[in-house]
């Protein structure tokens, strides 16, 4: 899914929790409420 990240902590490959909300732009519905599990990505 496309979710609101507000603060921008997110990467990828973490797990997140997130809740529907009203539509932010034409296709995030979704919005970030917190981090379950942080990735493990190495580069």
């Amino acid at each position: 899914y496309m979710a609101h990240d507000p603060l921008n902590q997110c990467k990828v490959g973490d797990k997140v929790q997130i809740v529907e909300s009203r539509p932010l732009s034409k296709r995030k519905r979704w919005q970030v409420i917190g981090i379950i599990e942080k990735g493990n990505m190495e580069t």
